[in-house]
């Protein structure tokens, strides 16, 4: 099948398989960092954890960049500690700050105190304050549900999260489909970024991306894409 989506809203890169998306991602948002670190010097990444994204990460650590100069951060967080399975900044440590891109600096999101993310809200607000934003890249996955970050359905932030004239940089999210609690960027975070990635791999993730754009009451990926300025960098094989 072929993936096929609003021009206004998406621009699609087809690649043959897996390995080719990932070559193809980590040349485009390298050739981004490289765009940022020329015109300001520094260049703040966020990334999507999950399953998908490995190879990318893989590929992207071995892109010839000056990482001294790199921020990298999460779109997002299940909230566990980098010992968990499930941790998405033990998962950024592992398959892509290894080698030179180990110099990158990083702001993970998880804290560890309090019974769940909402008290460490105040303080992951300063330090994302401190990082020099709008974010240069960000990279969403998609879930089958059509959630992105941890944009859930029926979460119990979502409509906070998903508020475009919100204030918030960032949100605690629990949700049916989310296993544990999550804490995610918001929607203008995201928005604002100066280039927006969506990686999604597999005929079924197109289907639900493709339906998602068609309903008139949307998932929420479907609400991201339709509030950035530029199309999304949609990256895709069957």
């Amino acid at each position: 099948m072929s993936l096929t989506l609003p021009a206004d809203l998406a621009q699609v890169h087809a690649c043959a398989d897996h390995d080719a998306l990932a070559e193809a991602l980590a040349a485009a948002v390298a050739d981004d960092l490289r765009a940022a670190l020329a015109e300001r010097g520094r260049a703040v990444l966020a990334l999507s954890g999950g399953t998908t994204p490995v190879r990318f990460f893989q590929a992207l650590s071995v892109q010839p960049l000056p990482w001294k100069q790199i921020h990298v951060t999460l779109v997002d967080e299940r909230w566990v500690d980098e010992t968990h399975a499930r941790s998405n900044a033990a998962l950024v440590r592992q398959h892509l700050m290894y080698g030179a891109a180990a110099v990158a600096s990083f702001l993970p999101l998880y804290r560890d105190y309090g019974d769940g993310p909402e008290q460490a809200l105040a303080e992951l607000e300063t330090e994302l304050a401190d990082l020099p934003l709008p974010l240069d890249v960000a990279v969403l996955g998609m879930g089958t549900d059509g959630h992105t970050a941890s944009f859930f359905p029926g979460g119990d932030w979502l409509e906070r999260a998903l508020d475009p004239a919100g204030s918030a940089r960032i949100v605690p999210m629990h949700a049916p489909a989310a296993g544990e609690p999550r804490i995610t960027l918001t929607l203008p975070v995201l928005a604002a970024a100066r280039r927006l990635y969506l990686h999604i791999e597999g005929e079924q993730k197109a289907d639900v991306l493709q339906q998602a754009l068609a309903a008139a009451d949307g998932p929420p990926i479907a609400a991201v894409l339709h509030a950035t300025k530029a199309p999304v960098q949609t990256y895709w094989c069957p």
